[in-house]
């Protein structure tokens, strides 16, 4: 039970790595307030945390919304009377270069990937003071720090996470609020086993980690309740990369077996 009696609030919470860390949140004593833009999906996940016996209130939020994210940090309080964890994990990308890509585009990635953990954190850090700190985990990426061709505001917005991240663990530790995010790789979500499309592309994907295999969303999971824990009480300001080794080999790495030997 390492969130036992703590408030979270998890936004993406309707599938993938949001649910899978709701769910597992819940699972580890927390209450939470389960966010996704999807209405419904916030009510099925949180219908199966009280299935099984934990507490979770469903909130209807867009977080490109300011207004709303305020509102949910409110609800939060509203309903459980504090506000403990904050993971920032709803995120969304458009496809397309700097000529490519239109405005419009760029600015709601920003609004939904950026903006939002800052309005998220300008609403919780008073609430996580008042009672005595808290932990603000972020869903960054591998594009934050080794861009992907076609994914300019993607690869620009989850950099700018890891900065973020970094400016608000140093401006709020006196607080005792500590501020991390997390870098995955390719990770079974949703959206993600769509694109991979037939057999033979997801094999090739596979091929890109030393593992040999994609995350599983509760992998992710595994490691927000880490930050969420006291389990990391002094860890702060830092990007924890969870990908399988993607990052830690070169590309050589898939034509070392040609140009090695004698």
């Amino acid at each position: 039970m390492l969130l036992d009696k703590k408030v979270a609030i998890v936004t993406g919470a309707g599938s993938g790595i949001g649910k899978a860390s709701a769910l597992r949140f819940a699972a580890e004593g927390a209450a939470v307030v389960v966010a996704d833009v999807r209405a419904a999906k916030a009510e099925e996940t949180a219908g199966e945390i009280s299935d099984r016996g934990g507490r979770a209130l469903a909130c209807a939020v867009d977080v490109s919304d300011a207004g709303q994210v305020e509102a949910m940090v409110g609800a939060a309080a509203g309903a459980f009377g504090r506000l403990d964890v904050l993971f920032n994990n709803a995120a969304t990308t458009r496809l397309g270069d700097a000529v490519a890509l239109s405005l419009a585009d760029w600015d709601l990635i920003w609004r939904t990937n950026v903006s939002a953990i800052f309005v998220a954190a300008k609403h919780a850090v008073p609430l996580m003071g008042a009672h005595g700190g808290g932990a603000i985990i972020s869903t960054a990426s591998v594009s934050g720090l080794l861009a992907d061709r076609g994914q300019v505001a993607y690869a620009a917005t989850k950099a700018a996470v890891i900065g973020l991240t970094r400016a608000l663990a140093v401006d709020h530790a006196a607080a005792g609020v500590r501020v991390n995010c997390i870098c995955p790789g390719m990770t079974a979500t949703p959206p993600m086993v769509r694109a991979a499309g037939d057999e033979t592309l997801r094999a090739r994907m596979n091929a890109t980690s030393p593992m040999g295999r994609w995350a599983e969303p509760e992998e992710i999971a595994a490691a927000a309740v880490w930050l969420a824990s006291e389990q990391s009480s002094y860890v702060t300001g830092q990007s924890i990369v969870v990908d399988g080794g993607m990052t830690a080999q070169s590309h050589f790495s898939t034509v070392s077996h040609v140009i090695g030997g004698d």
